[in-house]
Order: structure tokens, then C-alpha cells, then sequence
């Protein structure tokens, strides 16, 4: 059972905030995916940089992680399954954030081949902080949309009912 809104937030408000926060979401994941999915041995060599897996295990990841990037990012912007699909995009990103500190706090400079390209980059260190902060705002959102995953415009609002709050 979820708890209510809080009362600044009124129900219309949390209808929109959870809507946008699931469509911001689903957007990134979308995109970051299918322009991965194109060169499946580009995304492979993405994650090799990174320098954290065993061998053996780089090319399943690399050749899945946009598949499910894809799918998590359909089901987001759909509403179906919301509140799974968060979760996995939350744990997705907290991976993101911790490959990113990985490779900052090791020396490395990769571009974090987060929408396609990757590898060596003089220039990565410094962008960093910033990809950090994008995927903490987006692990916000993410949250948000566990927290309320019944929105506009949500298939999950068609199929299993509407929320005390709204549609």
C-alpha cells in the first residue's frame, strides 16, 4: 500500500509530476538504447572500457544492455509495467553512477558511451561530475515514478484501474 501524496502535492499535480518523470525517464533510456543498437560491437568495446568486468562477460552486456535500455525505455513512455520498469531503470542507473566513479576515481578516461560512442577521451574527466548529475536526476525521477507510477496517459491506468488519486 502506498502512502498519500503529500498535501502540497494534490492529486492533479502528482498525476503530472509522476507523467513527466515517466516520460523523461522512458526518453533517456529510449534513445540512449536505439542509438547503441545499430553497432552492436561498438556498444561491446563501450563497456570493455569500462574495465570492470571479466572478459568472458563484456560481449553479453554489451550486446543486451541496449536491448534492455530499449525495453525499459518503451515500457516507461507506454506506462506498462511502470513501476518494474523504474525499478530496473533506477538500478541501471545506479550501475551508470558507479562505473562512472569507477573509472574517474582509476585515472580513466573514457567518454562513458552512454548514447553511442565511447572509448578514449581527453577530454572525459572532466564531464564526469556533470554525467553524474544527470543520472542522479534521473534516479530521482526514476524514484518518483516507483512512487507514483499510476499517471496520464499510462496504459497501466487502463489495464489495472485507476489510483485513489486519479484517472
Amino acid at each position: 500500500m502506498t502512502r498519500p501524496l503529500p498535501p502540497w502535492l494534490g492529486p492533479r499535480w502528482g498525476l503530472w509530476l509522476g507523467l513527466a518523470a515517466r516520460l523523461l525517464v522512458g526518453g533517456v533510456f529510449l534513445v540512449a538504447g536505439a542509438l547503441k543498437l545499430p553497432d552492436p560491437a561498438s556498444s561491446v568495446a563501450n563497456v570493455r572500457a569500462y574495465q570492470l568486468l571479466p572478459g568472458w562477460l563484456v560481449a553479453p552486456v554489451g550486446q543486451l544492455l541496449p536491448i534492455l535500455e530499449v525495453v525499459v525505455g518503451l515500457l516507461l513512455i507506454l506506462g506498462l509495467l511502470t513501476r518494474s520498469a523504474a525499478v530496473v531503470a533506477g538500478v541501471l542507473l545506479v550501475v551508470f553512477i558507479a562505473g562512472i566513479v569507477s573509472v574517474w576515481a582509476r585515472g580513466l578516461s573514457i567518454d562513458c558511451g552512454c548514447f553511442g560512442d565511447g572509448g578514449y577521451d581527453p577530454d572525459a574527466v572532466s564531464k564526469y561530475p556533470w554525467e553524474i548529475a544527470r543520472d542522479v536526476g534521473l534516479f530521482i525521477a526514476a524514484a518518483l515514478v516507483v512512487r507514483l507510477p499510476m499517471t496520464w496517459f499510462s496504459l497501466d491506468s487502463r489495464n489495472f484501474g485507476p489510483t485513489p488519486e486519479g484517472p
